[in-house]
């Protein structure tokens, strides 16, 4: 079976459309961020022997398409790279080194759906959300 991938017992295509926000839906995902996080992202994922299958970052939310094994829970493998990644956020771009209590960068929470079968429909819908929001920007422009 194509797309397929496997563990020592357990043959499994798990696929999930995940969505994040930065705290207070901040635009904050920008410039040198937004260029070092999707490998930051992916790091975090091949951790937990999850793989990063499509993504796009907006100014204000977080895109992908994430391939996890059947082993982990998506909020546990979610939870970590959301968690791990606002701590290298902190670290790299905010200057803090420890004592992360109280600090947060990503909203609680997420959005998540099974792909199943209409992985390519989600595949042009992450590519094509960057176009689709600048064009509704523009609608509501004069609003």
């Amino acid at each position: 079976m194509e797309g397929t991938q496997s563990l020592s017992h357990t043959v499994w295509e798990c696929k999930y459309h995940v969505v994040w926000i930065p705290k207070y839906r901040r635009k904050s995902l920008y410039e040198q961020l937004r260029k070092h996080l999707g490998q930051v992202f992916r790091e975090l994922a091949r951790q937990k022997e999850s793989m990063i299958e499509e993504g796009h970052l907006m100014p204000d939310h977080v895109h992908m398409l994430i391939s996890i094994p059947p082993k982990y829970g998506v909020a546990q493998v979610v939870g970590y790279i959301k968690g791990k990644s606002a701590i290298h956020i902190a670290r790299t771009f905010l200057g803090r080194k420890k004592n992360f209590t109280g600090q947060s960068f990503w909203a609680r929470g997420y959005f998540v759906s099974t792909v199943g079968r209409d992985e390519q429909m989600i595949r042009e819908y992450i590519k094509k959300q960057e176009t689709e929001d600048r064009r509704l920007d523009q609608l509501n422009m004069f609003e």
